[in-house]
């Protein structure tokens, strides 16, 4: 075996799970679609049933895609990545640019996208983010996506 299909060799598993890593991201139209599902159930439910199901459920878990759960002040309510954030008040959170994101989160009247950036979980890096936010009562419901 020559020294470059030896080197081919070596590489190729890297480049392999690279790709599949690209696939084991959610996509925002899988965001938007798991903020309406949990908004549904808030509604159905009401918080202290929901509230637990964020958090824990697989129903509410895909890949990097998970609830996350503000009321009107900014107060993480429900949170399925980082249960730590729970019950703090976040309202003065920026991403790297100085973007107020929960403040943008909890200003969606109806439902809606935001967009930041934000540290991906796998590669650390700072890489643009959509959140897919969905209205329940004084409750914002985020999903979000990177782009």
């Amino acid at each position: 075996m020559t020294k470059w299909n030896r080197r081919s060799v070596l590489l190729l598993p890297l480049l392999l799970s690279a790709t599949a890593f690209a696939g084991d991201s959610g996509t925002p139209d899988e965001a938007k679609a798991m903020a309406i599902r949990a908004g549904e159930l808030l509604r159905s439910t009401g918080p202290d049933k929901a509230f637990p199901e964020f958090n824990t459920s697989p129903d509410f878990h895909d890949r990097d895609l998970y609830v996350m759960v503000y009321d009107q002040t900014g107060k993480c309510v429900a949170h399925g990545a980082n249960p730590a954030l729970i019950g703090r008040s976040l309202i003065d959170l920026k991403d790297t640019d100085g973007k107020y994101l929960i403040k943008d989160l909890v200003g969606v009247e109806d439902a809606g996208w935001i967009e930041y950036k934000w540290p991906h979980p796998i590669t650390k890096k700072i890489e643009p983010k959509v959140t897919y936010v969905v209205r329940v009562g004084d409750y914002r419901i985020g999903v979000g996506a990177y782009k």
